[in-house]
């Protein structure tokens, strides 16, 4: 295992802030289409993380036309042009799976916001 992070070490990114559980997020993504290349934005709250090292992901969950959407990323993938967190929110579980089940608890998780990071 210490051979495979040796291996790894250099692909980590370090431009990226830590995110949490809870944290409401714009993730930029890069898209290629053809020879273009641009940026898209999914703005949503981080609902769960998981994993170390290279394969470290985080699930981003918002409501997009009445439809819950989630989108998993690879916190250290190149396609990811960079994160911005837009507000802060105290949770007390590591998954927040629950906010799949009730647009109330979704709306009420997003607006807790704290300027303050702790």
């Amino acid at each position: 295992m210490m051979i495979l992070n040796e291996l790894t070490k250099d692909y980590l990114r370090t431009d990226l802030p830590k995110i949490s559980v809870g944290d409401a997020v714009k993730v930029y993504q890069r898209i290629v289409e053809g020879s273009k290349e641009r940026l898209q934005v999914f703005e949503g709250v981080v609902i769960g993380q998981k994993g170390t090292g290279i394969q470290e992901t985080f699930c981003v969950r918002k409501i997009s036309n009445g439809e819950g959407v989630e989108k998993v990323y690879l916190l250290h993938s190149p396609f990811i042009g960079k994160i911005e967190i837009t507000g802060h929110s105290r949770v007390r579980r590591a998954k927040l799976f629950y906010l799949r089940h009730s647009r109330k608890k979704m709306n009420k998780i997003s607006r807790r916001k704290s300027l303050k990071k702790s």
